[in-house]
């Protein structure tokens, strides 16, 4: 007689500080390097971006406190996936999981891939040279239009740190969850560095807290405040991924909300000391022009070799980012394939090894 099947699961390896490091790393990515240039150019004032960060903060922090009495409720894998298919039905859940699957998490992925190329050219420009140029004329409802689109080395080495991060997750959820806890301290730690280097090194002279309500490009107040708070919501991005791995939390009843509630104050936090600096030392149009504030703040004060430092702590920040959001990202395949609503050639999961990660959850039969 055949041995029965025990149900699949996942291994419970992600304590308090890999909670943590997964919601913090997932926020502080690319975008609190990126958007405050965008919030100041939307803005045009220094109170209209403050104000967008701080609604966004708050509306971050709402978001936190339900998915925490969820995540401690449910403390399944997938997130979301999970919470659909019990309130409604599975077939919510499955039109969830699969957008998730083949839209959601590669573009996020890919965007931040994007991001840390575009750190990583500014250390290393050749990379964005290119390599070949496409031009293209065309007509499309009776105007003429042109296509232009160029081909780097930005592409394929996105690709290629993709396919490493994905590697190392690969290898385990302990060893993805002390990775990520590294990199987590490695990029917080670099954001304090800049906020406390440039208010005691710097002698100020950037920019004066008025205007307060100045919109810019004559969108008004409101719309220049929307504007600046879209990006906003964009860089606290990212709380959310810790559901996904709700069955791999350890004490998920504590560590959720400890986790969650504790990840978005304290990047709400970093996130204003930053911009504050930001409007410090740089004056506002200087902030609105920069493609990388946090090396010009540095750059301002302390010289070129420093704000090249500042890049490097830039591209340890993308990469934490993007080994967060597939480590977390992955429980949803895992989960639709437990329930026999994706790939049906994936095999069983192979619990010794405590993943998965990316699409590779499943040890294939050849590797039986």
């Amino acid at each position: 007689m055949a041995q029965e099947k025990q149900p699949l699961d996942l291994v419970r390896g992600l304590g308090a500080s890999a909670s943590i490091a997964i919601v913090v790393g997932t926020m502080i990515g690319t975008g609190i390097f990126l958007k405050p240039s965008e919030m100041a150019r939307d803005a045009g004032s220094v109170g209209i971006v403050y104000a967008a960060w701080i609604v966004g903060g708050v509306l971050s922090l709402f978001g936190a406190l339900a998915y925490a009495e969820l995540g401690a409720a449910i403390p399944e894998a997938g997130g979301e996936y999970a919470y659909l298919t019990k309130s409604f039905n599975p077939a919510t859940g499955f039109l969830f999981g699969w957008t998730h699957s083949i839209v959601a998490r590669p573009a996020s992925a890919a965007s931040i891939a994007a991001g840390l190329m575009r750190f990583w050219a500014f250390l290393v420009p050749a990379v964005a040279a290119p390599i070949w140029v496409w031009d293209w004329d065309y007509h499309f409802v009776g105007q003429a239009r042109h296509f232009h689109f160029e081909f780097t080395w930005m592409q394929p080495l996105a690709v290629v740190a993709l396919f490493a991060v994905t590697g190392i997750n690969y290898l385990g959820v302990r060893l993805g969850g002390r990775i990520q806890v590294a990199l987590t301290a490695i990029k917080v730690s670099s954001v304090l560095l800049i906020i406390a280097a440039g208010f005691y090194f710097s002698r100020g002279g950037g920019t004066p807290l008025h205007p307060l309500f100045m919109g810019s490009r004559g969108i008004g107040p409101l719309g220049a405040f929307l504007a600046a708070m879209a990006a906003a919501l964009w860089a606290y991005d990212g709380w959310e991924d810790l559901n996904l791995v709700g069955s791999e939390v350890q004490n998920p009843e504590r560590n959720f909300h400890r986790a969650l509630v504790g990840g978005v104050v304290l990047v709400a936090v970093i996130y204003m000391f930053f911009n504050a600096v930001c409007f410090y030392v740089l004056p506002f149009a200087s902030v609105a022009g920069s493609q990388h504030v946090a090396s010009d703040v540095m750059a301002r004060f302390a010289g070129s070799r420093a704000a090249q430092w500042v890049t490097l702590a830039m591209i340890i920040s993308a990469l934490g980012s993007m080994n967060s959001s597939i480590l977390s990202g992955a429980r949803v395949d895992y989960a639709m394939a437990r329930d026999g609503l994706f790939f049906e050639w994936l095999p069983e999961f192979t619990r010794n090894f405590e993943r998965p990660a990316a699409l590779c959850f499943f040890r294939p039969s050849w590797l039986a």
